[in-house]
């Protein structure tokens, strides 16, 4: 659990994002330019102004406006589902997927206030070729401790690339979330899985976690 609270508060830190400061387009023909160019600008906009914990409408309106239009959320929920998104009905995978990405979400939003102004990142040489539609960015993010080795994995799209999945310290966020919703499903059936994000939410909503 330690460590998914780690993938989740970096994935967070360093989620790419368009500063409502700065005006510059971000690259989304290239992945590596996607990542930098759009984190840097979320740093400078915590520079230019701090993030309040309490503030939630600010905190909302940086995901909702720098967040969600370059991570494909509907492909992340169909990874981590596995075999069990095919035995999911329609209506089933639109819970999953809505659960899912509300909780992603709330993770986001909490780590976001706690994003420090200092915070150093390091950009590793890419592993791709030219006509590959499927990569890795990989990132030396410097925390107050040793840098910390954090991967992006980005898909092509007719629109530009896409962000779906992130390790970090060896934790691959789908790979975790399959074992997690594997062991729900087993346990409860898919409206087992659907029910525990749905309470889940809710924690995080009320402030209980």
């Amino acid at each position: 659990m330690k460590k998914l609270l780690l993938v989740f508060a970096l994935f967070t830190w360093l989620a790419p994002g368009v500063s409502a400061l700065a005006q510059t387009a971000v690259d989304q023909s290239d992945p590596q330019a996607l990542i930098k160019t759009a984190t840097q600008q979320v740093l400078d906009e915590v520079r230019a102004k701090a993030i309040a914990p309490d503030d939630i409408a600010r905190i909302r309106d940086i995901v909702d406006r720098d967040i969600l239009p370059y991570v494909d959320f509907n492909r992340t929920t169909r990874l981590a589902m596995g075999r069990h998104w095919r035995t999911a009905t329609p209506e089933q995978q639109k819970r999953i997927a809505s659960e899912f990405q509300s909780l992603l979400i709330h993770l986001y939003s909490g780590a976001l206030a706690q994003l420090k102004p200092d915070q150093q990142i390091n950009y590793l040489p890419m592993r791709s070729s030219p006509g590959d539609v499927d990569v890795v960015v990989r990132t030396l993010a410097q925390t107050n401790s040793k840098p910390v080795e954090i991967d992006y994995r980005l898909y092509k799209t007719p629109q530009g690339w896409r962000l779906y999945d992130l390790n970090v310290l060896g934790a691959w966020l789908i790979q975790t979330y399959r074992q997690q919703f594997n062991e729900k499903i087993q346990e409860s059936g898919i409206d087992g899985l659907i029910q525990f994000l749905s309470a889940r939410n809710q924690e995080l909503v009320s402030g209980k976690s």
